[in-house]
């Protein structure tokens, strides 16, 4: 919309690069275009502001499939005055030229122009085709046909209206049969999930069990080195008592040895003394035998003698001497 300022009797126009902008003065067009800037009397004054610039219509509307299902279709369409001066002939767009304001909504009747040409051939799309094409693949078909209904509708060329595109954006049926129509999915997403949570326990279970086998078999692994650890103790303490035994054996053995040894070398030794010891008495023997009796008794008493303990005191009784003479006697004789 235009600024429009007072001066006295005079007002003032300062127009925008967006609306066109049409002064006209008793039937005669004075000044006209976008961007427009001047003074005039409103009293003579006859003002058109068209806006120029893209304009973005919502649309929704209900349509019946083949199936007979209603839907709701959402759709968004882009136009603009193309031709502002045939628009500003063939739709109100005036302005009070006192204040600027718009004395009409041209737009609107804009609006439910687009609205009823896009509607049509959605509705005639919409249908031929069953609920289950109209939700999946309709989309761009639908697009397609709106865009071509109003680029080739002769009505907004006659006003000056260019459709600049046209957008359909869902295609929804009603909320209960929408449901219906997730139950499938949902299930499918829910089957999914459990499938991915059994999946997820199976996981668990079959990693909880490959760890008990594992420290089963850590245990078992363990049993068998500390058998291998007490049969190897066992084979240690017995090679080692069989050393000790073998060791002990060869003292023995060595010390028998020895032992057998010494008494062989005193055996000898013996022999040795007794043989000389033999020769000796022999010796001695063979000197005593060429010696008369009275000669060996005597030195068999001398040798007597000196195998005796020391006498302190010796007591000579009348039988000693007695038995001694008569033993002389008869060894004189």
């Amino acid at each position: 919309m235009a600024d429009v300022t007072k001066l006295l009797f005079l007002r003032h126009l300062r127009g925008t690069p967006t609306v066109w902008v049409r002064f006209q003065k008793r039937g005669r067009t004075v000044k006209e275009g976008t961007g427009q800037s001047f003074w005039y009397r409103p009293l003579v004054a006859v003002l058109s502001e068209v806006p120029v610039d893209d304009r973005e219509l919502p649309l929704m509307f209900h349509a019946r499939t083949a199936d007979y299902a209603d839907v709701t279709v959402q759709a968004t369409v882009t136009y603009r005055i193309d031709d502002p001066a045939l628009a500003a002939t063939r739709l109100d767009f005036s302005a009070d030229p006192y204040r600027g304001q718009a004395r009409a909504r041209p737009l609107d009747q804009v609006a439910t122009l687009l609205t009823e040409l896009a509607q049509q051939p959605a509705l005639d799309l919409l249908a031929r085709l069953p609920l289950a094409e109209a939700l999946t693949v309709a989309v761009a078909q639908l697009r397609e046909a709106v865009a071509a209904a109003l680029s080739d509708d002769a009505r907004l060329a006659d006003i000056g209206v260019a459709v600049v595109s046209a957008r359909v954006v869902a295609v929804r049926p009603e909320p209960e049969l929408e449901r219906s129509l997730q139950t499938p999915t949902r299930e499918a997403v829910q089957r999914d999930a459990d499938k991915a949570t059994y999946s997820r326990r199976a996981q668990a279970v079959e990693q909880e069990r490959a760890i008990a086998e594992n420290e089963l078999q850590n245990k078992i692994e363990l049993a068998r080195r500390e058998q291998q650890l007490v049969e190897q103790k066992g084979a240690n303490n017995r090679r080692t008592a069989e050393l000790a035994a073998a060791a002990g054996l060869a003292a023995a053995q060595g010390e028998a040895e020895r032992e057998r040894t010494l008494a062989a070398a005193h055996a000898d030794k013996v022999r040795a003394v007794g043989a000389a010891e033999a020769e000796a008495e022999a010796a001695r023997l063979a000197a005593y035998r060429d010696l008369p009796t009275s000669m060996v008794q005597a030195l068999a008493l001398r040798e007597l003698a000196g195998q005796l303990p020391e006498i302190g005191q010796l007591t000579i009784t009348p039988d000693l001497l007695t038995g001694a003479l008569t033993r002389l006697a008869d060894g004189s004789r």
